[in-house]
């Protein structure tokens, strides 16, 4: 992807920017060129404080288009993450500065400090995952242990969570895969025997 020179010299001063930036070190956001293309990247967030994703490190793509910074990039979750605003299979977020809420004057660095922000503060009643997101109003403390899990086995997160280990251990027992083992007692509250019947459908 050649990109425009408008898309490329933008990146570019964003980058810098993004270096020089002292106000980065309390909250370390990282962006950088995921190949020979700077149309395409890597940016990386870390969970907020306070939220079940607290410590964890998420890796995300960004697609820049060449019509930057008139329109908005493409970004999705490459590290899995359990919330209601992005896809667990995906990894695909919905939060309206990706759509009709971009302007030119945003940069990469407030996009990703907005993802950050829906981190902490999920929007159950507008979901791109229905699943996480029913679970989120109908049952928090599973929703909280699950994202816990979730940030701990998929982006290093502190919080180990040894109950949800030994669950998905029981059902890959019974001849499940881990992954599957562990979507299914994810979405199922944790309950070994409806995340088995789940799996057997």
């Amino acid at each position: 992807m050649a990109g425009s020179s408008l898309a490329i010299n933008r990146i570019k001063k964003e980058l810098l920017e993004l270096q020089k930036s002292t106000d980065n070190a309390d909250n370390p956001i990282e962006i950088y060129a995921e190949s020979d293309s700077i149309m395409k990247l890597r940016g990386v967030i870390v969970g907020p404080p306070d939220t079940p994703y607290a410590g964890a490190k998420f890796m995300l793509e960004i697609i820049i288009p060449e019509t930057y910074p008139f329109l908005p990039p493409k970004v999705k979750f490459l590290t899995k993450i359990w919330h209601p605003n992005i896809s667990s299979a995906t990894g695909v977020i919905c939060l309206d500065i990706l759509k009709d809420q971009w302007a030119a004057a945003m940069s990469l660095r407030t996009m990703l400090l907005s993802i950050q922000a829906l981190l902490a503060s999920p929007e159950p009643d507008d979901p791109q995952d229905a699943v996480v997101a029913k679970q989120f109003k109908s049952n928090r403390n599973a929703f909280n242990i699950t994202a816990k899990h979730w940030a701990s086995i998929y982006a290093n997160g502190p919080s180990r969570q040894p109950d949800c280990e030994a669950k998905v251990e029981k059902l890959m027992q019974m001849g499940f895969s881990e992954s599957d083992s562990r979507a299914a007692l994810s979405s199922k509250d944790w309950d070994i025997p409806m995340a088995a019947e789940f799996l057997i459908k």
